[in-house]
């Protein structure tokens, strides 16, 4: 590329396309950057080219599968990536000190439990601040944050990420439940090697389907693994909740799919003194990257998240 004359180089023409690149190289994706700039996939290119012809050289390199950053794009992004950071804390906070709330927030969560417990929990949030909008992206991926430009994780889990801030929002716990109809044919087992002789509705992992339970006896709890088949294995909490209903088995599912329908009795718990282990998460976090100074419009979905999780979704076993 032909070097730039510096004299013509135009300061205040360039920020956008600084901003343009110091997004793509968090984000590694053009697309991605597109999304979280809220513009065309061909106007960030045009940024990127712009930038490139005005430092006279080439800054990223494209493949049919990745975008690197040259070492030049790299000193570049380097040298700039925490003025931008500032500019937009303190754009924020400035924003953020008079009227509503407002903004983007990408928040990703599990299918199941976006679909019953978040989705539903923000319409009351909206009406509260009707300037913030939400991405609610839906996927049992453990989604990198920055990489893929969310704000906030929900996840279910025992052990949230060291590397990220995590806020507790409520308990959760594996229950054993089968159908009223489904036990009075078939008997309720009274011991986990009984599991044997039911049809079992397990969680789609690789692998033979084993649970593992647990029962407090004297100093150390009791562990059991059981081996267990049935007629159908899901990767989704709310297909075999269905299938439960529907009388085909035992199925193994968290408290927030299982609740509704043991409260009605559609559902029975069985086997309660013995605890489900090493299978579900056994908390429900909110996650998101470390940041100092967090934007205001995250602190309030925050507050609101934990506000509607507070009471959890079943009574302490």
């Amino acid at each position: 590329m032909n070097k730039a004359n510096p004299s013509e180089l135009r300061h205040d023409v360039l920020w956008g396309q600084l901003h343009a690149l110091s997004v793509i190289a968090q984000l590694g994706s053009f697309t991605k950057a597109a999304q979280r700039l809220g513009l065309s996939k061909a106007a960030v290119s045009q940024r990127i080219s712009e930038l490139e012809r005005a430092m006279g050289q080439s800054l990223v390199s494209r493949t049919t599968r990745s975008v690197r950053l040259s070492q030049a794009g790299q000193d570049l992004v380097d040298a700039t990536e925490a003025s931008f950071t500032q500019i937009t804390r303190a754009l924020s906070a400035s924003r953020d000190a008079v009227g509503q709330a407002r903004g983007l927030l990408r928040v990703t969560a599990p299918v199941a439990l976006g679909r019953q417990h978040v989705a539903p929990c923000l319409s009351a949030f909206f009406k509260l601040y009707p300037q913030i909008r939400i991405e609610l992206d839906l996927s049992d991926r453990l989604v990198p944050l920055a990489q893929e430009g969310f704000d906030l994780a929900i996840r279910h889990c025992s052990a949230p990420p060291d590397s990220h801030v995590a806020v507790k929002l409520c308990a959760s716990r594996a229950i054993l439940v089968a159908s009223p109809d489904y036990l009075q044919a078939r008997g309720e087992p009274g011991h986990p090697d009984d599991l044997a002789e039911h049809a079992c509705l397990p969680y789609l992992r690789p692998g033979p389907a084993v649970w593992l339970f647990e029962q407090a006896s004297g100093k150390e709890p009791q562990r059991l693994r059981i081996p267990v088949q049935g007629p159908l294995r899901a990767s989704n909490s709310e297909i075999l909740r269905d299938a439960a209903l529907d009388d085909l088995g035992l199925a193994l599912l968290p408290d927030f799919s299982a609740a509704p329908a043991l409260r009605s009795g559609a559902l029975l718990e069985v086997l309660p003194q013995w605890r489900p282990v090493g299978f579900f998460g056994d908390s429900v976090y909110a996650v998101y990257p470390w940041n100092n100074q967090v934007p205001r419009p995250l602190k309030l979905l925050l507050e609101h998240l934990r506000k509607s999780f507070a009471k959890g979704f079943l009574p302490k076993a």
